[in-house]
């Protein structure tokens, strides 16, 4: 399997319920494999992700997991087919290897997202910097940034199965979109992007095609972005870090109407 390789096609019976007729159809499946994570040669997770944008997904991980603070404190990135999935392994100094070994120490388990299984709780919910950057943007934009989004899923649109999440400029229009089977991958990718582009996450908002989970407000905040948009509804936990660090978090943004969480600071006109 190849990184850049997104879906595979695999026949299969379609069955008639309520709509009668079987039939035999070619469908597009997205791939799935695990994903090695290693920082400085130290084993640092496992995630099942979608095996394309590696470096924009090793770049942006190791960012809003706090492993680097800015992009060129990573020497380089090296991915290696291995057995069954993908070695993606990222070289840092040493001082920065130091904290990702403090913090590998700390994690008992691995999850999708990248968090669940850190031993000590006070490190899960560890203080976010607050968000300084402030843009100026309305409800006509976030309109046109949802009403845009699906000509940015390729890959959704052949599946049906992956996340997308699309950094907009303040108008809607969506600068730079990223998918993947995980939906705190997708995010990890658009913010790898970004830095590889030279893009400031400050100067837009995120849009993301999913559950609104307390991960992506911090990966969101920790990128240095003032707003969050979400198609689907907020945890509890995601509402309260959004307003501890500041974030303007709108959630189930859909075509009729959407729900602003937080907007303490007045960006949405």
């Amino acid at each position: 399997m190849k990184p850049e390789q997104q879906s595979i096609n695999l026949t299969v019976q379609r069955l008639g319920l309520a709509e009668p007729g079987d039939a035999a159809l070619v469908r597009s499946l997205a791939v799935e494999a695990p994903v090695s994570i290693e920082v400085g040669g130290i084993g640092y997770a496992v995630m099942m992700a979608t095996p394309v944008d590696l470096e924009d997904y090793g770049l942006g991980f190791a960012l809003s997991e706090g492993l680097v603070e800015t992009p060129d404190q990573i020497e380089r990135i090296d991915i290696h087919p291995v057995e069954g999935g993908w070695a993606l392994r990222i070289w840092v100094p040493s001082e920065r290897k130091a904290i990702a070994l403090e913090r590998a120490r700390q994690r008992v388990s691995e999850s999708s997202c990248g968090l669940c299984g850190i031993e000590n709780i006070e490190q899960v919910l560890r203080p976010l910097p607050p968000l300084t950057a402030r843009i100026a943007t309305d409800r006509d934009a976030i309109a046109a940034a949802l009403a845009a989004l699906r000509d940015h899923q390729p890959l959704g649109q052949a599946t049906g199965a992956v996340h997308a999440a699309a950094f907009c400029a303040p108008t809607g229009e969506i600068l730079c979109a990223r998918e993947d089977v995980g939906r705190h991958n997708a995010l990890d990718k658009l913010i790898g992007a970004l830095a590889r582009a030279g893009t400031d996450p400050a100067t837009g908002f995120i849009l993301l095609s999913a559950r609104c989970s307390y991960e992506l407000v911090e990966k969101t905040v920790r990128a240095g972005c003032p707003m969050l948009v979400t198609i689907s509804a907020p945890t509890s936990l995601a509402a309260e870090r959004a307003v501890q660090a500041g974030l303007t978090l709108v959630a189930l943004a859909r075509a009729d109407s959407a729900l602003v969480i937080n907007d303490a600071r007045g960006m949405i006109a």
